[in-house]
């Protein structure tokens, strides 16, 4: 069984060192790793270009975000198993092999993620939850796969920090271009996830896979816990158009109720808003109106995708 591990990176070069480095030290080493660059950013390039490791090439794109980087990087892997992480987060030195063992017992494992331990500033974003990864008949996402526990269980959603596939699961699936976003395009797993799902392949999340993830500086318009209009509304977009396409009838109409009623913190609904607002005073209502935008340009794009 072979294992590619694909890495899109962009202007991280220091964070990028590390997650090799931990690539570099696994039990289990990978058949090949693929950083994928963008073609402006040319202190990766060169970086990537004088790397002595024989594990290790480079794939150039030209379009900015995350989306086209793993599209062009899933197609040139050539392993069995296709294994994604991000620039910034650096392996557990078991993390190949729990992943090998996972994907050789069960046969109908289309994907499998784990648990990225989440540092800000050195310091771990503490937490203890088994609502990981589900979504639920009304349209409410959990994330939590950084402060997972249990044991390896089915979920809907995987995070794409730690987050594998079968290659045979995703033969004829790719992350969708329509996500909106320059560099990070939040959501972009909730499509792919579904899509293995619906294939009839299993998707897990086991908490013992684990990354060390240390979150650093993006250089789009998403700049993490600081407010960003564009941001906010690009979030909101990507999650309604996903939801949408990947549902029923019955879980669209209920979903749009939800979403535009309770909503969540980085994308909030009516009531979601009024919980926030002693908190953040006018932030909420501007958060508001960026994520009803968001979300009837997402509902747009779907309803463009629908009838194509």
């Amino acid at each position: 069984m072979r294992i590619s591990v694909v890495i899109p990176s962009y202007k991280r070069v220091s964070s990028l060192k590390n997650g090799l480095e931990g690539l570099f030290n696994q039990q289990r080493l990978p058949d090949e790793i693929i950083v994928v660059a963008r073609d402006s950013d040319q202190e990766t390039i060169d970086f990537l270009s004088g790397h002595p490791s024989e594990l290790l090439r480079q794939a150039i794109v030209s379009k900015p975000g995350a989306v086209a980087a793993l599209n062009e990087g899933f197609g040139q892997a050539t392993g069995d198993i296709i294994v994604m992480t991000d620039d910034d987060t650096v392996a557990y030195p078991d993390w190949l092999e729990r992943i090998e063992k996972h994907y050789s017992m069960d046969p109908r494992l289309g994907a499998l993620g784990g648990k990225d331990w989440v540092y800000h500033s050195g310091k771990l974003e503490y937490g203890r939850s088994e609502d990981v990864g589900k979504l639920y008949w009304f349209g409410r996402m959990s994330g939590n796969h950084h402060i997972g526990i249990g044991k390896a269980r089915e979920v809907d959603i995987l995070k794409g920090a730690n987050m594998s596939f079968r290659k045979e699961a995703i033969r004829s699936i790719a992350f969708d271009d329509r996500l909106k976003g320059s560099g990070a395009q939040v959501h972009l797993e909730i499509g792919i996830c579904l899509r293995v799902k619906q294939g009839g392949w299993r998707v897990l999340y086991d908490p013992s896979v684990c990354v060390n993830h240390y979150p650093a500086e993006r250089f789009d318009e998403d700049k993490r816990n600081t407010f960003n209009e564009t941001a906010c509304i690009n979030m909101a977009h990507n999650e309604t158009y996903i939801i949408l396409k990947h549902s029923g009838a019955f879980r669209r109409a209920v979903y749009l109720l939800y979403s535009m009623l309770v909503g969540s913190s980085p994308s909030p609904g009516l009531l979601q808003m009024i919980r926030m607002v002693p908190r953040e005073g006018i932030s909420a209502f501007r958060k508001l109106r960026t994520t009803y935008t968001g979300r009837w340009d997402g509902w747009k794009t779907w309803k463009m995708w629908s009838n194509s």
